[in-house]
């Protein structure tokens, strides 16, 4: 059964099932409890491909019971305004493909979020991100009201990069040691897009 959102764009009530961003044959959508075995297996498949970019995951991560503990998390910062979650899949065959984020949501004089995103081993390489990127854009800026989209990447991450100056992100700076990624703080490429930017498309 979806459940009512309240606080979502301006106070109106939204049901799970209706926030969904619909581009061609892509989707982004709330996660639910339904998608744990897929998110689970994709994960899993992709563990090689995704842990160089990614903090270290903790050891009980692909459990049922942490992926409730995800699930959990993501509503509640959901109804606080701090994060909107979204998993990528294929409309024709509901193919789970990746997760795309936005995340330390701020209002008052920032009306800013950090993007984050990332994708499945086998299907990386097909233009799913660069899609998905843009539209996540348009709902921050249209549905959220916000300003402001920031991004950071490794410096050898040349596919994410591609990703964010294909949807228009600027290169804004470089920051020291600020993630900590594979267990190890690292050095950033910050990217940000404003709602005033021209933007491809």
């Amino acid at each position: 059964m979806a459940r009512l959102l309240v606080g979502w764009f301006g106070g109106r009530k939204e049901r799970d099932d209706d926030v969904a961003l619909d581009f061609g044959d892509l989707r982004l959508r709330l996660p639910a409890a339904r998608d744990y075995e897929r998110w689970a297996e994709l994960r899993s498949r992709s563990r090689a491909f995704l842990q160089p970019w990614e903090p270290n995951w903790p050891a009980d991560d692909l459990t049922p019971e942490a992926f409730k503990r995800r699930l959990a998390r993501y509503r509640e910062e959901r109804e606080a305004d701090m994060a909107y979650p979204f998993f990528l899949e294929r409309r024709s065959d509901g193919e789970l493909l990746g997760g795309v984020n936005l995340n330390n949501v701020r209002r008052r004089a920032a009306m800013s979020a950090t993007l984050g995103y990332w994708m499945g081993a086998a299907h990386a390489g097909h233009g799913h991100m660069s899609a998905a990127v843009p539209a996540i854009c348009a709902f921050a800026f249209g549905r959220l009201g916000l300003l402001r989209v920031e991004a950071a990447c490794l410096p050898e991450n040349a596919a994410s990069i591609r990703v964010l100056e294909k949807a228009g992100f600027q290169r804004e700076g470089y920051a020291r040691g600020y993630l900590s990624i594979a267990g190890a703080r690292r050095d950033h490429l910050l990217f940000a897009l404003l709602a005033s930017d021209r933007r491809p498309g």
